[in-house]
């Protein structure tokens, strides 16, 4: 048997790996010239488009610049190299194209700075510490609040991560998980979502300022206006504030002074029924969008409870609108929709049909011009 010297060996080996990286990316520049991968348009044709799929964020590497060492390192490892993945992500709130994601395994929040191809993690150390990270929001006055479940409080950073102040404690948060911010932003709203073991399964009211607790709103109950197991809750531009009952199945919309609104939705495998719902968010026209994480979807309702129509179906790919676990859901303001998946590790974002790539705040479009 003939064999080669070690040190052509060697050198065999180096040329066959950086030959395979040579081909890999230009396996990649060939996808670009043949152009772009068809699009995921919702609802399918023949039907008016709604809303196509944009983009999956998974890691540091979604937004910021890849180097040659990293490429590298994939390729021969299968490492992510120096990248942040998220780990399992639940809720998300987006401001001006920035992107924040509670991650219940890191115990922060990862921020996709998409315009500006930058990333941060926060909430990591100091008085800003996250224990279990889930309800997030972020104010008009960019303030984000962030609902720590196992710390029993709420705490707030300014949109670069650094911490401003906390509020809520063990003496009146049991498990709190979604918070939501009025259009205001004076008025914040928590879910406590409580246990099997009392309760307290409660919609407060506290000043955002000052995190005095002004107003208590309901029980654990099957009646309008209380609760069993809330998670999620949401404000539109009017100041209604959106809740999702999950043990009760249903969604609890209240009027900015606390009285009970409507409630929508009721058990069942039909569309518009619920199963485990659990993210809850409003667009610019006061439709309604629900994760139901049973369903591996998220359905959308205009502001009179009726269905018009849902994306997502649940798969083991994890490809594109393919769910096992969604979690959190975010509109922005120009109406692009993003979604948690906890099982895939991701975030999906759709764009209304209307607007292109390079329109809206994660487009860039917003963008301050460069300095000469």
């Amino acid at each position: 048997m003939f064999h080669l010297p070690h040190k052509i060996k060697k050198t065999i080996c180096h040329f066959t790996l950086l030959s395979g990286v040579a081909l890999a990316l230009a396996g990649c520049a060939s996808d670009d010239i043949r152009g772009p991968k068809k699009e995921l348009i919702f609802p399918s044709p023949p039907a008016k488009a709604r809303l196509t799929y944009e983009l999956t964020l998974r890691s540091s590497f979604d937004v910021k610049e890849v180097t040659a060492a990293d490429k590298l390192r994939q390729f021969a490892t299968g490492s992510m190299g120096t990248a942040t993945a998220l780990g399992k992500p639940y809720g998300i709130a987006v401001r001006k194209g920035r992107v924040y994601v509670t991650d219940t395994v890191k115990r922060a929040v990862l921020m996709f700075d998409v315009p500006g191809r930058n990333f941060k993690m926060f909430g990591t150390k100091g008085p800003g510490t996250l224990r279990k990270p889930i309800g997030i929001a972020v104010s008009s006055q960019d303030e984000i609040f962030v609902a720590d479940n196992t710390g029993k409080r709420i705490v707030i950073f300014n949109t670069d991560g650094e911490f401003l102040r906390a509020f809520g404690d063990r003496t009146i948060l049991r498990r709190p998980s979604g918070v939501a911010v009025s259009p205001d932003g004076n008025t914040a709203y928590v879910i406590d979502t409580g246990g099997i073991d009392t309760q307290e399964h409660h919609l407060y009211v506290f000043d955002a300022k000052t995190g005095e607790l002004k107003q208590t709103i309901g029980t654990r109950g099957t009646q309008e206006g209380d609760f069993n197991l809330p998670l999620q809750v949401t404000t539109d531009a009017e100041g209604t504030i959106y809740v999702t009952d999950t043990g009760n199945f249903r969604v609890q919309a209240f009027n900015p002074d606390g009285s009970l609104k409507f409630a929508f939705g009721n058990v069942g495998r039909k569309s518009g029924n619920f199963s485990r719902p659990k993210g809850i968010a409003t667009d610019s026209k006061g439709n309604i969008y629900v994760v139901d994480s049973a369903f591996g979807n998220f359905q959308i309702f205009d502001n009179k409870a009726r269905l018009l129509m849902y994306i997502g179906q649940r798969g083991r790919q994890g490809g594109p609108a393919n769910y096992l676990l969604p979690s959190g859901i975010a509109i922005d303001e120009d109406d692009r929709v993003y979604v948690a998946d906890q099982f895939f590790r991701k975030v999906d974002v759709f764009r209304p049909s209307s607007l292109t790539a390079e329109q809206g705040y994660l487009g860039g479009e917003h963008l301050a011009p460069p300095k000469d």
